[in-house]
């Protein structure tokens, strides 16, 4: 028996970090309401109130997208470091 440890990567990671904060920011963008409880700039007659979060329904799906890639990217270079079959 050898008594080497087994090395892995690091639970931290700046692709991990990405993740979170595409994940974190919508959260904080609809949460905090006094940077766009407001009526102006009107976009085709509907108040900035609205459209604001209109626009985030489309943001927040790009940025969920991105951290699922980023996230599949992710486990596929772990598997591999493992020593594992990538899929």
């Amino acid at each position: 028996m050898s008594d080497v440890p087994e090395v892995r990567p690091p639970v931290v990671t700046p692709v991990r970090v990405v993740i979170a904060v595409c994940l974190i920011a919508p959260f904080v963008a609809m949460l905090w309401v006094g940077s766009y409880a407001k009526t102006d700039p009107a976009f085709i007659g509907i108040p900035f109130f609205y459209w604001y979060q209109m626009l985030w329904v489309l943001i927040s799906t790009a940025l969920t997208m991105t951290a699922y890639k980023l996230w599949q990217h992710d486990q596929r270079s772990r598997g591999v470091h493992k020593g594992g079959e990538a899929k």
